[in-house]
């Protein structure tokens, strides 16, 4: 909501249910967030557009160990998601996360992929990473002391607790992936936004073509797998049709098994990350499971891992 600011908007004092103080203090005292890594839960996506949510996740690896869920609750306090007719606070906090523009200076650079030249608050791109930094600079890297960080965004520790609140809201419902699969996924995240390019590896090698980014995000996490489509698939393990899928899964498409022709990266509730076509660039949307070109997904092991 919009009101006093101080690094970005003020909130009016709550009084939160017992039961959501008693999930503040489990996401304070549990294991840290996942950064940008963790999938977003059934109760995120619905409330959160979809740029904003693959901004939110994107924007986190600014900062290790933040959890993209908090740059979201605060989103949603700020603004709801940049759905406030204005965006503009009584003390002078501009756009999407209700920055100061002294306060924005101080965070705003370097200017990230899709960030506007200048930089600017009231562009998502540039006040979300802004974000992601301020709380960075203030004890949020590694979970050292993510209660202070969310203080110094807002001078309010009721402010802090409806931010944990919403967090623990949006954090994943579902088990966690592997760790392999979280590297996995981390990395292919980190790439949104590059440009495709046909045989690329790499950002060395100006972009990525579908399989391309799917050995590297896997190369990442340590795993060796193929280098093109086709071979991916064949090289499996294989799920069976209808079997759920977990973050990190291949999902292949094409004519037939034979004949595959892209590959995608799934990184849950029905998403899924890819290098699409010449002139686009790597994006999360949509998995098209229900494509009838898809083929089927695949679970690289463990087994394979390089030391």
């Amino acid at each position: 909501m919009l009101g006093k600011t101080v690094a970005g908007i003020g909130s009016a004092i709550l009084v939160l249910p017992l039961l959501a103080v008693l999930s503040i203090a489990a996401l304070l005292n549990g294991p840290p967030f996942d950064g940008a890594t963790a999938p977003a839960s059934r109760c995120a996506l619905p409330d959160i557009p979809a740029y904003m949510c693959t901004l939110y996740q994107r924007a986190a690896s600014e900062c290790p160990g933040l959890s993209w869920t908090i740059l979201a609750a605060i989103g949603k306090v700020e603004t709801d998601h940049a759905r406030h007719p204005t965006m503009i606070s009584s003390a002078g906090a501009l756009g999407p996360m209700q920055f100061l523009p002294s306060t924005f200076k101080a965070y705003a650079y370097p200017v990230p992929p899709g960030g506007k030249k200048p930089p600017t608050p009231w562009d998502p791109v540039d006040a979300v990473h802004a974000a992601a930094r301020l709380l960075c600079a203030n004890g949020a890297e590694h979970g050292l002391d993510l209660r202070r960080a969310i203080w110094h965004y807002n001078h309010s520790d009721a402010y802090v607790n409806q931010v944990l609140q919403i967090a623990t809201r949006y954090a994943v419902a579902t088990p966690a992936p592997t760790r392999s699969a979280t590297s996995t996924v981390a990395y292919a995240r980190a790439q949104i936004g590059a440009p495709y390019a046909w045989g690329g590896n790499g950002p060395r090698e100006a972009g990525f073509d579908c399989s391309g980014l799917t050995q590297a995000a896997y190369h990442a996490a340590r795993i060796a797998i193929p280098r093109t489509a086709q071979a991916q698939y064949d090289h499996g393990p294989r799920l069976a049709q209808g079997a759920p899928l977990a973050p990190g899964d291949l999902l292949f498409f094409g004519i037939s098994p034979r004949s595959i022709a892209h590959v995608a990266l799934y990184t849950g509730h029905g998403q899924a990350i890819d290098a699409p076509h010449p002139g686009a660039g790597v994006r999360q949307g949509p998995a098209h499971t229900n494509s009838p070109s898809f083929q089927g997904a695949t679970r690289p092991s463990e087994a394979g891992k390089t030391r």
